[in-house]
């Protein structure tokens, strides 16, 4: 059995850029019981305010499988342990399982505490032999052991052995500098259980990329605890990613640890891990990525519909994931049809038309067009060669103004378009009129175009007023063309329960931005029909 012990909440939450509230880190921390995560280590309860009241709230929670970790320092030097602030705030913490570090390299006792090294071995055996008076379970947690193992074997060991001999439940060996090769795990853990016998665990940053192998590694070696984050979130650039880990142990190394059933929750504590970081979910991460079951080239395409294993190692479902045919200027045949089969449409390999979305797809993508994250025009694109949706305005024209009028005035614009609706609709609908010319302004040229373009379109669709733009991108794709490269505008939209993406590229950026916008228009409008239908 491994035991998985989460550190988000204390180690991620060092990452640079990251804040959890206290709210924050009551969800996280109930999702990681839902998960089946094992330890919890919820924060630092002497550091600061927030941490202390996340102990007295974490309480509340029924946690049905996780048990609540507090973390700390051994004891301060010259101090009675009673006397020590950090110590009584880990007892007030109430938690079944604390974890203490303290050092074991050589040149952190001397050249950080400014101690003897013998002192830093009686504070790591009192401060251990106290606690276990407090609490069911007290890790130990052997900063820098393997940078302090490779300078003086001898003095890391004796700080193990003190941890020992005080009654440590696991010795954790960490890699607080992550510089650590495979080879060396390895062979130190090796030559560690020689002399001790205590259960170990494994701590490990990513610094050189080994995080997730090293701590793989020393469960091969015996460590029955891994300890990590989600995300592999932590400070410089990160800690051993527990989303990469679990997978690997369960289904990889059929290791007894977090439940089969469990594991498909992974996926979504990822997502809700990046969400309350405040940070875009990693698209390439394994496992729990978006693009970690994502199929572009047409001959994979070809091969995963025909057998999954051809160009997947696991299935995606079991981590809770799914998988992605995206379409592109690789695509084939079979992304074309894989993705109308996801809309609920069925089509012949054979079949013109699908020749036709592709030879299309192909010129569009040679201009500048990029539909993975553009999912709507894409459907837009395929449905009008398909003759499933029709046509819901037309442009009569638009023009863009922007003013400054002086040097401390900010600039704003103004737009003004007309539009006419088919005949068809109109009569369907009982509009009276068939055109508008109206105008609007914005503080730029894309904000007042959007503004105009609704403005006029409400009049005659008026579920467009839900519509929201919520995040613009614009993409130079030419850089070396200067002034005369073409942007391409990818646009996220809403109308409050669903999000969409488009796509426009132009040379000139005011074209590029109202292409993507009446895609988003035109998309609202289609959905609207299909819910009707």
């Amino acid at each position: 059995m491994v035991y998985i012990y989460d550190t988000t909440l204390r180690d991620g939450a060092q990452a640079k850029g990251v804040s959890f509230s206290l709210e924050d880190k009551l969800r996280i921390t109930s999702a990681l019981d839902d998960l089946g995560i094992h330890y919890i280590e919820g924060g630092w309860p002497g550091s600061n305010p927030k941490d202390l009241a996340y102990f007295k709230e974490v309480k509340k929670l029924n946690l049905k499988t996780s048990k609540i970790v507090a973390f700390s320092s051994t004891k301060r030097a010259g101090i009675k342990i009673e006397n020590d602030a950090n110590i009584k705030t880990l007892i007030e913490a109430e938690t079944p399982a604390i974890t203490i570090f303290g050092k074991s390299w050589d040149l952190h006792v001397k050249e950080a505490l400014k101690i003897s090294l013998e002192e830093n071995l009686e504070l790591i055996y009192e401060t251990i032999t106290y606690l276990k008076k407090y609490t069911d379970e007290v890790f130990f947690d052997a900063e820098h052991f393997f940078d302090g193992f490779k300078e003086n074997p001898e003095y890391s060991i004796k700080a193990l052995k003190a941890a020992e001999e005080a009654g440590a439940n696991c010795i954790v060996l960490a890699d607080t500098n992550g510089g650590t090769l495979w080879y060396e795990v390895e062979e130190i853990i090796d030559k560690v259980k020689e002399v001790i016998s205590a259960p170990l665990g494994i701590h490990a940053h990513n610094d050189s990329d080994m995080a997730v192998v090293n701590s793989l590694i020393a469960v091969r070696k015996g460590a029955v605890q891994i300890q990590g984050t989600i995300n592999g979130l932590g400070e410089r650039t990160g800690n051993a990613n527990l989303c990469s880990i679990i997978p690997n142990l369960v289904l990889k190394m059929k290791v007894e640890s977090i439940s089969k059933e469990n594991l498909k929750k992974l996926y979504s504590v990822s997502r809700l891990v990046s969400e309350l970081a405040n940070r875009p979910h990693p698209e390439n991460l394994p496992y729990v990525g978006e693009n970690a079951f994502a199929h572009k080239a047409g001959v994979h395409v070809s091969a995963v519909e025909k057998n999954p294993r051809t160009y997947e190692h696991i299935n995606p479902e079991l981590v809770g994931n799914k998988r992605i045919i995206t379409v592109s200027e690789l695509s084939g045949r079979s992304n074309i049809i894989n993705k109308a089969k996801e809309l609920g449409i069925e089509l012949d390999k054979a079949s013109p038309k699908v020749k036709a979305v592709l030879e299309k797809i192909k010129e569009l993508e040679a201009q500048g067009y990029q539909f993975e994250g553009a999912e709507a025009s894409f459907e837009l694109l395929l449905k009008e060669a398909l003759g499933l949706t029709r046509k819901y305005f037309e442009l009569k024209g638009f023009r863009v103004l922007t003013e400054k009028r002086s040097e401390n005035e900010e600039a704003y614009a103004e737009a003004t378009i007309k539009v006419e609706i088919p005949e068809e609709i109109a009569k369907e609908r009982n509009l009276p009129e068939r055109v508008e010319h109206t105008a609007a302004d914005g503080r730029g040229p894309v904000e007042a175009l959007d503004k105009a373009l609704r403005k006029a379109l409400e009049k005659f669709y008026p579920s467009l007023k839900e519509v929201k733009l919520t995040d613009y991108k614009v993409r130079i794709l030419n850089e070396t063309a200067g002034t005369e490269a073409s942007p391409r505008v990818l646009i996220e939209s809403t109308d409050g329960k669903n999000k969409w993406g488009t796509v426009g590229v132009s040379p000139n950026i005011i074209e590029a931005s109202w292409l993507a916008l009446i895609d988003a228009i035109k998309y609202k409008l289609m959905k609207d029909e299909e819910e009707k239908k």
